[in-house]
């Protein structure tokens, strides 16, 4: 028992650390990519800053080996867990001070609206699913349009490595590893979640929609902090609106075109309203002009509550 307990969570961390390091090399490969087509810095910002490979792809993998509540909880926890945690932990170690174009903001608001979509049947449908991508494809393309003169999707790190010379088969070549790794860490996300479902007789909304979107996402505190304490507040939002577009409309609108997968009850009663609820609470403070260290930690305490009902039900 003690020795399938340790493989299950094993698994599961090392998949978690392979996708997160794979990442970063798809993100280098596909920001060369871009330099190499010639596209403009903040086309490349807007198209990249929110872009999480590695939850896409634990989230088809899910969809694909029959793990519906892992496949959602890229979705909706993650979406949580970015709103919540990552915002709200960032703004509590360094508040954001941001005006962004109104709308923007009123985009970031009806993105989790737009996800209640999929929610309608038994399972998502395709027919949603190309309605969240068509809606995704909109949003994100209003995003870049508007970056033209807010610039607040604009990045050091992004403009320093789409100039930084590199031979022109690296980015093929970072971009190709990138999606091996991510796939591979995939595998081992959903097999070691799958395993502590059975094994730990833990719920599967659990694991699905709390613990394995905070461990791969953890990372997003750091996105949202750093820029912020940088003096560039206008990158940590650029940051969270895209993230939130690509989690809650790509991400969703994917599974439910390639697999689509059962949708339980609690996701439509608590995951899904408090992903909305949530994120009209961060439109509102950012409609303000940003999220200070009390707003911070107001976010931090909803996810507090949220992560505490899931384990009261799951009792």
């Amino acid at each position: 028992m003690i020795q399938d307990v340790a493989v299950s969570v094993g698994a599961f961390l090392a998949g978690v650390v392979v996708v997160v390091w794979s990442t970063e090399r798809l993100l280098a490969g596909m920001v060369g990519l871009a330099s190499l087509l010639r596209l403009a810095p903040f086309a490349i910002a807007g198209i990249f800053s929110g872009l999480e490979a590695e939850n896409v792809a634990v989230g088809l993998v899910a969809a694909h080996g029959g793990v519906p509540d892992l496949a959602l909880g890229t979705v909706f926890g993650g979406g949580a867990f970015i709103v919540c945690a990552a915002l709200g932990l960032g703004a509590v170690l360094f508040p954001l001070r941001v005006r962004l174009p109104r709308g923007v903001l009123l985009s970031f608001a009806a993105t989790p609206v737009l996800a209640g979509v999929a929610l309608i049947g038994d399972t998502t449908s395709r027919v949603a699913g190309m309605a969240l991508m068509v809606a995704f494809a909109l949003g994100l393309g209003y995003v870049v349009v508007a970056s033209r003169t807010h610039r607040f999707l604009d990045s050091g790190e992004v403009m320093e490595a789409a100039h930084r010379p590199r031979r022109w088969w690296m980015p093929l070549l970072l971009t190709l590893v990138g999606i091996g790794a991510i796939t591979a860490g995939a595998e081992l996300v959903t097999f070691g979640a799958q395993r502590m479902i059975s094994r730990l007789s833990m719920p599967a909304a659990l694991i699905g929609m709390i613990v394995a979107p905070a461990a791969i996402e953890l990372e997003e505190v750091v996105r949202q902090a750093i820029p912020a304490r940088e003096g560039r507040p206008d990158v940590s939002a650029g940051n969270l609106v895209g993230t939130v577009l690509y989690f809650v409309l790509f991400n969703l609108g994917l599974i439910a075109l390639a697999a689509p997968v059962q949708v339980s009850p609690l996701t439509r009663t608590l995951d899904w309203p408090f992903l909305v609820a949530s994120t009209w609470l961060a439109t509102f403070f950012l409609w303000r002009g940003g999220v200070s260290r009390r707003q911070g930690g107001l976010l931090l305490a909803l996810y507090a509550g949220y992560v505490a009902a899931h384990v009261m039900v799951g009792t």
